[in-house]
């Protein structure tokens, strides 16, 4: 009964505060992560270091999130393209600039190119905020909608895709 009690003790607290699974419940990541998918999220890891551009997160919906009316949203995942202190921009085939310089996206595939989306009004975000974008930008509700993320909502860093198995991948490695 201790072994049980101390087992459940350890999995609540790794939950708690150390790795969280999470589910893909929309295609706004797709092909990088796809409906269905299970992904593990570091808790720990802008604890240590500094969110980067590219890093794909988990953070809580803000609360000017309508972008799927009706559903009742917590947690979003997308991917970090600006940085707080930075101006962004795009362009008019949806190239997306830092601080006047193209960011390269080695992530988007052909189609996300194709399609990307509304465009990024001209801002420089403020600090402690992030701009945050899904890979598939045609229909990935996202900062374009309801702006950047503060630090403090950032639930944690993708590191890998669990499920399913043939898909595993590590993230950010």
């Amino acid at each position: 009964m201790v072994l049980v009690a101390v087992s459940l003790s350890v999995a609540l607290a790794l939950r708690t505060w150390v790795v969280q699974a999470f589910f893909i419940p929309s295609g706004s990541m797709e092909p990088t992560l796809m409906i269905g998918d299970r992904i593990l999220v570091d808790k720990l890891s802008y604890d240590f270091h500094p969110v980067h551009t590219g890093d794909i997160i988990v953070f809580r919906a803000p609360r000017a999130e309508h972008c799927e009316p009706g559903v009742d949203i917590h947690d979003l995942v997308k991917r970090v393209i600006g940085l707080p202190g930075q101006f962004i921009s795009s362009g008019p085939h949806g190239e997306v600039f830092i601080n006047h310089h193209l960011l390269s996206q080695p992530w988007l595939t052909a189609s996300a190119r194709a399609d990307p989306g509304i465009p990024i009004q001209p801002q420089t975000i403020p600090a402690g905020r992030y701009f945050v974008m899904g890979d598939n930008r045609g229909i990935s509700c996202d900062s374009r909608y309801w702006g950047t993320v503060p630090r403090h909502d950032i639930i944690g860093r993708v590191v890998a895709r669990i499920w399913p198995a043939s898909r595993f991948k590590l993230f950010g490695w």
